[in-house]
């Protein structure tokens, strides 16, 4: 919400009220329903001026490395939690996460869209003799439900361009990619 990716924030609780008030309600059109929301749900929250900049602060730097660094020696307490919280995920896709977007930012949908399929093929079935990162977290959260992935690498340090680079390749030929027809 701070950083203006999401437009509401409802608690759990408050949803059967909402629905409530929702089925109460009728609609003459789609600008109706949308001051409707506006109005009831999103007026109220009001984004922090800080939010931007603090953002672009950390995450505008080069490597993933550099912006968890920041975020751990920054004061600021959603800071330190945004670091612990980047360092349980899993370094490799944080790394594969910040390839996808800076290479998307000067992609057409349809390009963008193949090279997402791409990676989700490589998520699951890209690297020969390691277990896959999805299916790692798989593993930890839904299955074992341990809590504990082994990530491969353990260590945001410890991801090489090349293990990120091989997400980009794509498994399929440009003539036989399932999206080819985009």
């Amino acid at each position: 919400m701070a950083f203006g990716l999401a437009d509401v924030n409802i608690e759990a609780a408050r949803l059967p009220a909402l629905w409530e008030a929702l089925a109460a309600q009728s609609f003459s059109g789609t600008a109706e329903a949308n001051a409707w929301i506006a109005t009831n749900l999103i007026a109220d929250y009001e984004r922090p001026v800080w939010a931007g900049s603090q953002f672009d602060k950390y995450f505008s730097l080069l490597r993933v490395k550099h912006m968890v660094d920041a975020l751990e020696a920054s004061p600021d307490a959603w800071a330190q939690k945004t670091a612990a919280t980047l360092r349980k995920r899993s370094p490799l896709m944080l790394h594969v996460t910040l390839e996808q977007i800076r290479r998307a930012r000067t992609m057409g949908l349809a390009d963008e869209l193949r090279m997402e399929r791409g990676m989700m093929h490589h998520c699951f079935h890209g690297r020969p003799g390691a277990s896959s990162e999805a299916v790692e977290g798989i593993r930890a959260l839904a299955i074992d439900k341990d809590f504990h992935p082994r990530w491969q690498p353990a260590r945001i340090e410890d991801v090489k361009p090349a293990m990120v680079a091989a997400f980009f390749e794509s498994p399929w030929p440009a003539d036989a990619h399932p999206l080819r027809a985009l």
